[in-house]
């Protein structure tokens, strides 16, 4: 079996169990998350926006 699709797999088994046995640490795992990709895509606006002027 090729190893990005074991690790993959295993990420996945991870992820619905965690969701599963924690619902509520899962949600406020997914939140973090995209509070983290949120306050990315903000500063590279902000980087962008100050490249053109």
């Amino acid at each position: 079996m090729d190893v990005k699709k074991v690790l993959l797999y295993s990420a996945v088994v991870f992820v619905l169990y965690t969701i599963i046995t924690s619902p509520v640490q899962a949600a406020g795992m997914v939140q973090t998350g995209f509070e983290g990709i949120s306050s990315a895509a903000k500063g590279i606006g902000k980087f962008m926006t100050e490249l053109v002027r």
